[in-house]
């Protein structure tokens, strides 16, 4: 066995031994409370948290070392976009999952650019909201099925224009960070983007890292948006 697949098997080991911590943010507590008790008992993922709106997530996700928060957007003070952009800019942040009634097409864009990993509607079924929370820790996008289609629409528009704007950015990238970025626009994780370029999940997440700083970009789900503009 190399080193590089005993690399991959122990970091692949030791994130499904450690439980995915949640923070929840809404201003309903209904809505948390059913949150909690619908996540509670869940094998890998434990509630680390709760908040009414978004002035404190800030101060709560280092307090909690929160890994995902799912983020209500309409809220008293602090809106969950604002919360949103201000987690994301901090070092090492949480991935956020938007968790809305609301399916705007520029509230769904908005929350992307903010830094959002995932967008999901109230009505996602729990297995779905589960398995969101999971994906996104590993790094992989989640989003609705109608949230989806306004990202198809938001592709689709002004195609030539976008393509030749998106091929110029991507043109300063090397062979390997280009296919480590058309690895991620196909939504892997880390450990499957690792598998299929034969790397250890500790070299993929440093060439995300470095996608994202020399791409100028906040978040896979960008990362992916910018390859799917090229094609």
């Amino acid at each position: 066995m190399t080193d590089t697949v005993r690399t991959r098997e122990t970091a692949a080991r030791t994130e499904d031994a450690t439980p995915v911590r949640v923070l929840l943010v809404d201003d309903e507590w209904l809505v948390r409370a059913g949150l909690r008790t619908m996540l509670t008992g869940v094998e890998g993922i434990e509630v680390v948290g709760e908040a009414a709106d978004g002035t404190f997530v800030l101060e709560q996700a280092r307090e909690t070392e929160a890994d995902v928060i799912l983020m209500d957007i309409r809220m008293p003070r602090t809106d969950g976009l604002t919360a949103t952009r201000q987690v994301r800019a901090g070092d090492d942040p949480p991935e956020v999952i938007v968790l809305t009634t609301f399916d705007q097409d520029e509230l769904v864009l908005s929350a992307l650019r903010e830094g959002a990993t995932g967008y999901l509607l109230k009505t996602t079924p729990p297995d779905r909201i589960v398995e969101a929370i999971r994906g996104v820790a590993a790094g992989a996008p989640a989003f609705s099925p109608r949230i989806l289609r306004t990202l198809v629409d938001h592709v689709t528009d002004d195609r030539h224009e976008r393509r030749a704007a998106a091929l110029r950015r991507l043109d300063h990238l090397t062979d390997t960070e280009r296919q480590m970025a058309e690895a991620v626009a196909l939504g892997l994780s880390n450990a499957q983007i690792a598998e299929r370029l034969v790397v250890s999940v500790a070299t993929v997440k440093s060439y995300v890292s470095r996608l994202l700083t020399k791409l100028d970009l906040d978040n896979r789900v960008q990362i992916a948006l910018l390859v799917h503009d090229a094609e």
